[in-house]
């Protein structure tokens, strides 16, 4: 027999999650390792299960996560965002409630790139007049 699961790609910066929900009891597993150990910090924490609080479905789904690339922060971001994809293709109904909290918009800021001339992406060098 298979398991039934509903799959969300989610991006954030340059990093990557493949998120899969399946019934269960609130289990969070993200790259073979629990939730609380792989993300200790309480904001990141916040920020991945921000699509079940606005769902209103704590505790409902055991949650399978592959992420790579970027930082810890916006893998975060790439999580709650795959999250809130798997949440809508299991129940369209939820569309609205995802759109209004701002979770179904791809984050599209990215790191700028750095300039020829520049010190970075827009830091000039400093100028002397003598």
């Amino acid at each position: 027999m298979s398991v039934q699961y509903y799959e969300g790609i989610g991006r954030r910066k340059t990093s990557s999650a493949r998120v899969r929900i399946m019934t269960g009891t609130g289990q969070y597993i993200i790259n073979d390792k629990q939730a609380e150990a792989y993300f200790p910090r309480l904001m990141d924490m916040k920020k991945i299960v921000a699509p079940l609080l606005a769902a209103e479905m704590e505790d409902r789904f055991d949650i399978s996560v592959k992420v790579k690339g970027g930082g810890i922060t916006g893998q975060a971001g790439a999580v709650c965002h795959g999250l809130a994809r798997a949440l809508v293709k299991m129940d369209p109904e939820l569309r609205p409630v995802m759109r209004a909290g701002g979770l179904l918009t791809r984050d599209s800021r990215m790191k700028e790139r750095k300039k020829p001339g520049l010190k970075r992406a827009r830091k000039a060098p400093t100028y002397t007049k003598r």
